[in-house]
């Protein structure tokens, strides 16, 4: 995995060369980006070029994204759009390439064999080593997996007579129990299976089994007068034993090839682990015969798991950077659904002290742009800036009412402006009497919607709420059932 880790950095790379002269639109960068952003969107800007430019997609996402920023222009968005959606895809699968390149490596780093001839052995009470290992025979094209375990260090025969010597002066005190001595023994009796610090595996035998058992059981209710029973302790470490040995014949079974093969190589592998077993290294056998040997360990690397999960993050952040836009329209509608009572009470305020309705919107759009607090968009107040940029730049007061209502799409908003074209194109004096009539259904409107989020807030709490149930019963219940039982 290694090595497509390096491939695909070193397609980045290539990217990175042949995006480094693209030009990023000067919209995209006044927006806040991350640290180095810049790079991953001028590659972004460079893999955007195989986008087709009429797709139905584009076209409908350009209309999209000008309900959300009416004052920039649609082609500019979806281009931004574009740049931002790649560039971030691109981040993601960079980083996570590199991630999964330090695991790999950091897997390979901490292998146990050691230049491809030798494994480090465990110190004594360490415990053995497992290893996965891959051998291939000169002239044979497949590899051998073979899973072997490297002892750990054995001690040489002085050693292990010294610690045999002491083992057993510490054996004499343990046996005891709550007994005095073994000269009169009452209780029953200690016998482990090794003595805590020492590498022997120790065997009990007795002469009596009725009197006194291996696992130190004394048998004595029915005695009537002191026995001798002689109980034996076998020390075994390693092939080395200082009592009775056991002697077991085994018949080589029926191989194939390959298992022959497997064989030798783990006959190999024993010969070289007796060899060496007192030094701090096991040699690996280099040939079997005249046919050499190469070695290599199988290691379980989990880079590929997280490559995979890569991939998923990649693409889910691809689609989900898709449905923002959908997101963002509905949060749109909201907003707009939620302002238009007040801008209809604002309208009639104006109105009735005298304004025209151009002043009106006019008055409304500076009190927005004066109050306005940054990174909290309003919508329809938004809307009404463009208004007054399209009044400003001469277009008739119809045209931009019923622009107003196109740009918005919702049915209040669409009312109101028809409302407003049909009062300069007739001329009425019931404006004032409509809008206030629309004023009380735009409250009951805003009351509906308001209903309608607090009613998805409250479902969205019934998960927490039933988590919250679960523990409390939980709590409840575990005390009652254990004194219960208790």
């Amino acid at each position: 995995m290694i090595y497509v880790y390096l491939i695909i950095l070193g397609l980045y790379l290539v990217l990175f060369l042949l995006s480094a002269r693209e030009q990023i639109p000067q919209y995209s960068m006044q927006k806040k980006r991350y640290p180095g952003e810049k790079i991953f969107l001028k590659a972004a800007s460079y893999c955007s070029k195989a986008r087709k430019k009429d797709e139905i997609y584009g076209k409908q996402l350009g209309k999209n994204l000008k309900l959300l920023h009416p004052s920039l222009p649609e082609k500019q968005q979806v281009d931004d759009f574009y740049l931002c959606r790649y560039s971030q895809v691109l981040a993601i699968f960079f980083l996570g390439n590199l991630l999964c390149l330090c695991v790999a490596c950091s897997t390979k780093a901490n292998g146990i064999v050691q230049e491809g001839a030798y494994i480090d052995r465990n110190a004594y009470g360490q415990g053995e080593k497992q290893v996965m290992l891959k051998a291939q025979i000169e002239g044979e094209e497949a590899k051998q997996e073979i899973a072997y375990t490297v002892e750990e260090r054995r001690y040489t025969t002085k050693e292990i007579n010294y610690l045999y010597e002491k083992a057993r002066e510490q054996l004499k005190q343990v046996i005891l129990g709550e007994n005095a001595s073994l000269e009169k023994v009452t209780e029953n009796l200690v016998l482990p299976e090794e003595v805590e610090g020492y590498p022997f595996e120790i065997f009990w035998e007795s002469s009596s089994y009725s009197l006194l058992q291996t696992d130190g059981t004394v048998m004595n209710a029915e005695l009537t007068e002191p026995e001798i029973v002689t109980l034996t302790a076998h020390f075994q470490y390693e092939e080395m034993e200082w009592e009775e040995v056991f002697p077991v014949q085994v018949y080589p079974a029926v191989y194939t090839e390959e298992e022959k093969w497997i064989q030798r190589i783990e006959e190999s592998l024993e010969h070289e682990n007796q060899k060496s077993r007192t030094n701090q290294v096991m040699l690996l056998p280099q040939q079997i015969g005249t046919r050499e040997i190469v070695w290599e360990e199988v290691m379980e690397d989990s880079s590929g798991y997280f490559f995979l999960l890569l991939c998923i993050a990649a693409v889910a952040v691809f689609y989900l950077k898709g449905r923002e836009v959908e997101q963002n329209l509905e949060k749109r509608r909201r907003n707009l659904i939620l302002d238009y009572s007040e801008v209809v009470n604002k309208l009639i305020l104006y109105l009735g002290a005298g304004m025209t309705i151009r002043n009106a919107f006019r008055k409304m759009g500076e009190d927005y742009k004066k109050q306005k607090i940054s990174n909290q968009k309003r919508y329809a107040y938004e809307e009404i800036l463009l208004l007054c940029y399209e009044l400003q730049s001469g277009i008739s007061e119809v045209e931009a009412y019923e622009h107003l209502g196109k740009r918005c799409q919702v049915q209040s908003y669409m009312k109101l402006s028809a409302l407003l074209s049909q009062n300069l194109r007739k001329g009425s004096n019931d404006l004032l009497i409509l809008l206030r009539q629309e004023a009380v259904n735009a409250f009951a409107e805003r009351k509906n919607a308001a209903r309608k989020l607090g009613e998805e807030a409250g479902t969205k709490l019934l998960v927490p709420m039933m988590m919250m149930l679960c523990i409390v019963m939980v709590i409840i219940m575990v005390p009652a059932y254990f004194s219960f039982m208790m």
